[in-house]
């Protein structure tokens, strides 16, 4: 996998400061996306045993409220199988820490869909399992809306992973209504 940036102290996606990490590859190709230079698989750099660590040991002070995941596509299999090991690092150093991930790909419908085919059942498994808040779908240009709170487009839904996969049903995140602070 390649990556485009590490942030190690980004306000803008999530609540709190966070660490964020930029993957490469990305098929959905929004209009306007602000990221186009990582639709390209090999944009970037390698994204090896190095930078995990950086990341890990980034995430270490208390003011730092977890990590989040924006690409490129980081639900793009090939970009999946390296992010798993990432994330599950993460959760083992730091479980109170929230793993934000934003993807073009619808929740309900595309990642789920992703756990009926066998090649990718266990990956998309693995992600599902670490991953706290998910901002599903496609940014879209005629939906843009600067006062979105960490999303560009009112398409794009905040998901609460583990509620939502307890209930068998979407369930928003309920920090929409909260202040930040």
């Amino acid at each position: 996998m390649k990556y485009a940036k590490i942030k190690n102290c980004d306000v803008a996606n999530g609540p709190g400061v966070r660490v964020s990490l930029f993957v490469s590859g990305c098929n959905h190709h929004c209009k306007n996306c602000f990221n186009k230079e990582a639709w390209d698989f090999n944009y970037g750099d390698d994204f090896t045993q190095k930078e995990e660590q950086e990341i890990i040991e980034d995430l270490k002070p208390d003011y730092i409220t977890g990590l989040s995941l924006l690409g490129g596509e980081p639900f793009e299999q090939v970009n999946q199988e390296r992010l798993v090991s990432l994330i599950q690092n993460v959760k083992q150093n730091y479980p109170n820490k929230e793993i934000w991930c934003y993807t073009g790909f619808t929740f309900d419908t595309q990642i789920l869909g992703q756990m009926i085919k066998e090649e990718h059942r266990q990956t998309t498994k693995q992600m599902l399992e670490n991953i706290d808040y998910i901002v599903d779908g496609k940014f879209v240009e005629e939906l843009k809306d600067p006062k979105l709170r960490f999303r560009g487009s009112s398409n794009q839904r905040i998901i609460d992973v583990k509620k939502s996969l307890a209930q068998n049903q979407i369930v928003i995140w309920d920090g929409l209504d909260k202040d930040v602070g």
